[in-house]
């Protein structure tokens, strides 16, 4: 499997980009250590010590893990972590299904662990969000570590990496580049002194951190503020030219990481390192996707480009500190250009590029141009020049190649471009062109699939009952099983020209009886939903469900201005609370929901997958409607056009698809331990009268149906009254 060498500044896996040169001191240690290539382990310590054939088997480490943590085996966490071992060590890639209650984070990471001790290498783990980060960093892996050690040897290592815009940057901390605030900034003395106050905060924690890691900064700071003093991989000077490079957070972030047994992050940087030619994570031979069902829609934005006219003059105010102001000044007449023109452009998706926009693109690109040319070599001579240079080469690359993108993007006829492109319109934002690509399995069969062993996990893999719906998304053929190759040491089949990437799905249940636990109630005697809001008739039975259920509602709205209005209309007619996202920070909403059983929370996107509340505070999810994606959003209807014209079904498998992932996330909320209870309210008959509701029901957990509203209504009373 091809491997690469991350340009970190440990010795052990340095190498140079370009024209660098090495200084002395690592040159030295390389010259009689040898190249890194030259010897297959990260450390020079022993890897273990215990040789790999005295290293328990898979069952017996799954068992000390197990105990470790207080619980029992289970068996689909038993099938699930054979089948990753499986994956492993066929290099047959993997999807699994594993409901809630499963286990899957042990089912994953005992055989990761294993492989890596045993094989001296590192496996990678991808996750979503920072929740399940944080989970697997803080709780599972320093337990794991622990309970695993006599097993192994030695206690497994593990390390979090986040690409760099998430750590401070020590050089813009200490003055080797300038604050630039945003152009509303300047002129907005208010606006302007909350950006100072956050910059200050940032600057006292820089004196505390150890990690500079945005994350660990409580409370948070906007996006604007944590820009002043953060960089890019592209704006960085690199450890080696940086004046403060050696106590640099993002680089002792990656030196931990190269020297780790597991690596933890998001999938945003795993795609960065599939579209990148240079690697950003260490190397690795198998990564562990959790959170799967995500994994398309997050390479699809790392794989996003955007231009706006502040961001073209933000470029040329940064060229204007190193070139010749009359070349910037060049740009920002072309940024001024794009802006008139994008101020009466209303948001939309591009079937052509208009005439009056592709001038002022190629306006804009030739002027980007001069300006990378005028901005030259680096003088390595000069650390403050070199910064200020800098950050305004890689902002003014990003904008060229943004340009030239949008104009190659109509270069093919209709029905063969690869990239969509859109005029973004979106509250107190300036109307900004995007371009994303039209599908991403292609980029991830070649460098993600094409490249090392993959093993894909969720919750929600089988839509409609087949892994065969996320799979042609990621690039990979139609299920079909590989034979592992019994003549062959490692058990790999030897590469084939014939055919994609080889895989399987499992899917191993949950341990929740769900016919049991929960009941689906769909209310087909409501009318469609409408355009203008909830019908009074979505209202009432709102009103009904959640009085039956004496608050403990989770309420799933397909818009803000929907679940406003639920919450709005039923604090007029309830007497237990309802809690609205947007009052107040999100994580704070969730605590007092979970507090306070007779507490109701209403809100949209982010609470269909982000709820984690066990117990008796949610009994009743309720969900408005069916979540189609927006008939204008600009991404989903191209690629719903592209598979129609190719003979598809566009609908089901581009709307119906992101419909049935939200429905199963949605779903999920309910029984999150052995003993919840409860009930799947979807208020849109869609849901059973619809051609399509069929596949979007098999995507549901097998809950007991019911279209009845007196009999739901009775259940969710009686379990009111024993809690």
């Amino acid at each position: 499997m091809p491997g690469s060498v991350p340009q970190w500044s440990d010795p052990d896996v340095f190498e140079l980009d370009e024209t660098d040169e090495l200084p002395p001191e690592i040159a030295a240690d390389l010259a009689l250590k040898g190249a890194p290539g030259d010897k297959k382990r990260r450390r020079d310590e022993p890897i273990t010590a215990k040789p790999p054939e005295q290293i328990p088997d898979l069952a017996t480490l799954l068992g000390i893990a197990v105990g470790s943590v207080g619980g029992s085996e289970r068996e689909g966490q038993s099938r699930m972590a054979a089948a990753v071992e499986h994956s492993i060590g066929s290099g047959e890639h993997l999807a699994v299904q594993a409901g809630t209650g499963t286990g899957k984070s042990l089912a994953y990471l005992v055989p990761a662990i294993r492989h890596a001790v045993v094989e001296a290498t590192t496996v990678v783990i991808s996750t979503a969000t920072i929740a399940l980060q944080r989970q697997l960093v803080d709780r599972d892996l320093p337990r794991l570590s622990k309970a695993l050690a006599d097993a192994l040897g030695r206690p497994p290592t593990f390390a979090i990496l986040k690409g760099r815009r998430n750590y401070l940057c020590l050089n813009r901390i200490h003055g080797g580049a300038p604050e630039e605030p945003e152009e509303g900034a300047l002129f907005d003395p208010f606006a302007a002194s909350a950006l100072e106050r956050q910059i200050k905060r940032i600057r006292e924690w820089s004196t505390e951190t150890d990690t500079g890691d945005r994350d660990e900064l409580v409370p948070g700071v906007t996006d604007q503020a944590w820009r002043q003093l953060s960089v890019t991989a592209k704006e960085c000077l690199g450890v080696h030219r940086c004046p403060i490079g050696t106590d640099c957070f993002a680089e002792r972030a990656r030196g931990e990481a190269g020297r780790a047994d597991v690596v933890v992050t998001n999938h945003a940087l795993l795609a960065i390192d599939a579209l990148d030619d240079r690697p950003v994570l260490p190397e690795h031979d198998v990564v562990m996707i959790d959170e799967a069902h995500d994994l398309v829609d997050r390479v699809t934005s790392a794989a996003t480009g955007e231009l706006s006219a502040n961001q073209a003059k933000l470029a040329a105010r940064r060229c204007g500190r190193a070139i010749d102001q009359s070349i910037a000044d060049r740009l920002d007449e072309a940024a001024e250009g794009i802006e008139l023109v994008l101020q009466d452009a209303r948001p939309q998706r591009l079937e052509e590029m208009p005439q009056a926009l592709g001038g002022s693109l190629t306006a804009l690109r030739d002027a980007s141009a001069a300006c990378m040319t005028a901005l030259g070599p680096e003088r390595k001579e000069d650390p403050e020049g070199s910064s200020a240079r800098k950050l305004a080469l890689a902002l003014t690359e990003e904008l060229h190649d943004n340009a030239v993108r949008l104009l190659d993007a109509f270069d093919e006829p209709e029905g063969q471009r690869r990239d969509v492109v859109w005029i973004s319109s979106e509250p107190n934002r300036p109307p900004t062109m995007k371009v994303a690509p039209l599908g991403v399995g292609g980029l991830l069969r070649e460098r993600l699939f094409g490249q090392r062993t993959t093993v894909l996990t969720s919750a929600t893999l089988a839509l409609g009952g087949s892994f065969d719906t996320l799979a042609r998304q990621w690039g990979l053929p139609p299920e079909r099983k590989a034979a592992p190759a019994a003549d062959m040491a490692s058990g790999k089949e030897p590469p084939s020209d014939t055919g994609g990437p080889k895989w399987t799905g499992l899917d191993v249940g949950s341990p929740f009886e769900h016919q049991r636990s929960g009941i689906l109630y769909i209310a087909r005697h409501l009318p469609q939903p409408g355009r203008d809001g909830l019908p009074p008739e979505y209202l009432d039975e709102l009103t009904e469900l959640v009085e039956s259920a004496g608050g403990r509602t989770l309420g799933l709205f397909s818009s803000m201005r929907a679940a406003r209005q639920a919450a709005e209309e039923l604090r007029e007619r309830l007497k237990t609370p309802v809690l609205c996202q947007g009052e107040d920070n999100t994580a704070q909403l969730v605590a007092k929901f979970a507090a306070d059983p007779e507490t109701s929370l209403f809100g949209t996107l982010s609470l269909w997958q982000g709820v984690d509340v066990p117990g008796e505070s949610l009994q009743l999810v309720i969900m408005d409607r069916i979540p189609f994606p927006r008939p204008d959003d600009p991404l989903a209807s191209a690629r719903q056009k592209a598979v129609s014209a190719h003979g598809g079904n566009g609908f089901l498998t581009v709307a119906g698809t992101h419909a049935a992932l939200l429905l199963a996330q949605g779903a999920g909320r309910l029984l999150r331990s052995s003993n919840d209870r409860g009930v799947i309210a979807v208020l849109d008959p869609r849901l059973a009268t619809a051609r399509y509701g069929g596949f979007l029901r098999a995507s549901l957990p097998p809950f007991w149906t019911t279209y009845d509203p007196q009999v739901v209504r009775g259940a969710l009373t009686r379990l009111n009254a024993t809690t």
